[in-house]
């Protein structure tokens, strides 16, 4: 006995197998755009906690690939916002800024008799490092005697240590925030105690 197996089984065999096969391939896709879907979202609305985690550095201290990721990130959002609206929140972040110079040099011996005794002036040079706008912190030196010693502590809020012709050109900073890679260079008149020997500086934000 012998038989053939005849083309229309074989064809309904395959397509039996090919529809859940279909099936499964629809599924993937659905969960897929569906993920994606969520990761939008997601992003969108935590973007104001999102963003300021995953920026990187500007100062050449992050790698290329992860500033270039960062800068596409960005884009995205931005194309977000406009198509879905967004709450712009300037952020607070201490690890944002870098003291790269400081120095404190005597103002007597630039106008002599014009300054009051142990009169200095403090050259701070500081730059905000990350990819995203930053607000402002407060700027906080501290004198020491020669045991190093704190002996007296000056604070200086944003409007104070902040250049008045920086503020004038961006009247909206408070709001926004300073921009990225921003680098600020700051003279901060001193009254000397007259048991100074050092000094620190340091920022922080109340």
């Amino acid at each position: 006995m012998h038989g053939t197996l005849s083309q229309n089984k074989q064809g309904d065999q395959e397509s039996v197998f090919a529809a859940p096969a279909q099936k499964k391939s629809l599924k993937l896709a659905l969960y897929a755009a569906l993920l994606l879907l969520l990761l939008v979202f997601g992003e969108h609305l935590s973007r104001n906690s999102l963003l300021p985690m995953l920026a990187p550095q500007v100062d050449g201290t992050s790698n290329s690939f992860s500033v270039r990721a960062f800068h596409f990130l960005q884009r995205f959002d931005a194309k977000l916002c406009s198509a879905l609206g967004c709450l712009d929140r300037a952020v607070s972040d201490f690890a944002a800024w870098k003291i790269n110079e400081a120095a404190l040099s005597p103002e007597t011996a630039r106008e002599g008799l014009k300054s009051p005794a142990n009169q200095s002036v403090l050259q701070v040079e500081i730059q905000n490092r990350l990819a995203i706008t930053v607000l402002p912190p407060n700027l906080e030196i501290t004198l020491t005697d020669a045991e190093e010693s704190e002996i007296k502590v000056l604070q200086f809020t944003p409007q104070e240590w902040l250049p008045k012709t920086w503020q004038e050109a961006h009247p909206d900073l408070f709001n926004k925030g300073i921009p990225s890679g921003e680098l600020l260079q700051i003279e901060l008149p001193i009254s000397l105690p007259p048991n100074a020997a050092g000094y620190r500086v340091r920022v922080f934000y109340p």
